[in-house]
């Protein structure tokens, strides 16, 4: 059986090229730079996976000397006059943690948090915290646009030490659904089969793994 090439490695660790400000982050990195004059001290940064939230929320904790917290077990006495990040506060959070910290927010410094769901949404056996949630401040990021996923092909491609063709990117862009996981999965597709067959990386080995048979395209492309 077949071993593939690419079991152990996970590119949202590996790939970490530049930032990519784009229409779609926009009002994110405007909200961000309204800190510390937010609703209540809070904000939330709502997008899909590989949007750049936690590029954005990184970025601003360096910014304002915050503390990074475990969402799940948040050492609130040490937010007691500090900004404090919370990522991924929809994938699991200790209810009484984040209702203290949304409390202090207005005299620590501010809460930032991220996840990929509005907060409205998140699940709490706390009427209280329900209250709190629903009067979050939100800063939507909108789905990946062609400018910010050509950039996240071209970090996992450089990840995998594949030198692309100069058009392949935007190749790509056209042809996948706009998310990492559509971007993540064709880079493994090809990284497999450049390795397998010592073949370079062009348009004419991606329409291979497309199956992209039906546009009419330099068939010649090396």
């Amino acid at each position: 059986m077949k071993q593939a090439l690419f079991d152990f490695w996970n590119p949202l660790f590996d790939a970490r090229g530049e930032f990519i400000a784009a229409a779609g982050n926009a009002v994110a990195r405007a909200r961000l730079g309204a800190w510390p004059n937010w609703s209540s001290g809070c904000l939330v940064l709502v997008g899909p996976e590989g949007c750049g939230k936690s590029r954005l929320a990184e970025a601003w904790l360096e910014r304002s000397g915050g503390l990074a917290l475990d969402p799940r077990r948040p050492e609130t006495a040490a937010a007691r006059s500090r900004p404090v990040l919370l990522e991924d506060v929809d994938r699991g959070a200790c209810d009484e943690g984040l209702f203290h910290l949304i409390n202090l927010a207005p005299v620590s410094g501010g809460l930032l948090m991220t996840a990929r769901t509005a907060p409205g949404a998140w699940p709490t056996a706390l009427p209280d915290l329900r209250s709190r949630l629903n009067a979050l401040e939100v800063a939507r990021i909108e789905a990946i646009d062609d400018e910010v996923l050509e950039g996240v092909l071209a970090d996992f491609l450089r990840a995998r030490g594949i030198r692309p063709s100069p058009d392949l990117a935007s190749y790509l862009v056209r042809r996948i659904d706009r998310s990492v996981a559509a971007a993540r999965d064709v880079v493994e597709r090809l990284h497999e089969a450049s390795g397998r067959e010592h073949r370079p990386v062009t348009r004419a080995l991606a329409r291979e793994i497309l199956d992209d048979v039906s546009e009419n395209l330099d068939l010649f492309d090396v």
